[in-house]
């Protein structure tokens, strides 16, 4: 199929709360995980930690730890957004190598980022989980995109356990924390559009006291 273009994919997003058992072929797979971990994150440093679920058992140990919700068990991939919020303190010399080898940032750039990054991510203190967690956010966003325009259906859940799914993906003694969970497939639903409300509700010029109209 020729993917939908990008307003198109926005405008006909839905949530699906069914899906079909149908398996998604290993190349569109691997071209979703491709798509998602193209996503901005603060710094470039691509702090996500993203689980792909397939396993029937694992699916069934996800769907547990959202109470039981079953688009998880239906759809024959879940990926789970985990956040690591210390990534900062291993990651950066693999992440200036890349930049550095693409041509992305000299080695001016990279002298300032190695003294620039764990300056700021240290006054962040408490906030380095928060801002993580926006990382994984934004990439599961992409993830949600992507599968739309290439036909596949996603429904985002923050319904769900944070230390029963860190015990299902093998993470319960570690610091990540779990941002969002994407069950994708093909869709067994047609939701509708349930609207939005007025732009002058929640969107303002300048002050949150002026509507915008």
């Amino acid at each position: 199929m020729n993917p939908l273009d990008v307003p198109t994919t926005i405008a006909q997003r839905r949530a699906h709360k069914q899906f079909k058992s149908d398996e998604i072929p290993a190349d569109l797979l691997h071209r979703l995980v491709e798509l998602t971990v193209s996503a901005p994150s603060s710094w470039n440093l691509q702090d996500w930690r993203i689980v792909v679920v397939q396993d029937e058992t694992q699916r069934q140990a996800l769907s547990e730890a959202a109470w039981g919700q079953q688009q998880i068990v239906q759809a024959p991939v879940t990926f789970v957004f985990a956040a690591h919020p210390y990534a900062w303190k291993t990651d950066l010399d693999d992440i200036f190598a890349i930049a550095n080898q693409s041509g992305a940032w000299d080695k001016s750039r990279i002298d300032y980022l190695k003294n620039a990054i764990p300056q700021f991510q240290e006054k962040l203190g408490d906030k380095n989980r928060e801002y993580a967690i926006k990382d994984a956010t934004i990439a599961a966003t992409h993830l949600m995109l992507a599968a739309e325009s290439l036909g596949l259906a996603t429904c985002p859940m923050n319904g769900w356990l944070e230390e029963k799914v860190k015990e299902v993906i093998g993470a319960e003694d570690s610091e990540l924390a779990i941002a969002l969970l994407v069950p994708v497939g093909y869709p067994a639903d047609s939701p509708q559009n349930p609207g939005r409300l007025p732009l002058s509700h929640n969107v303002f010029r300048d002050r949150v006291n002026n509507p915008y109209e």
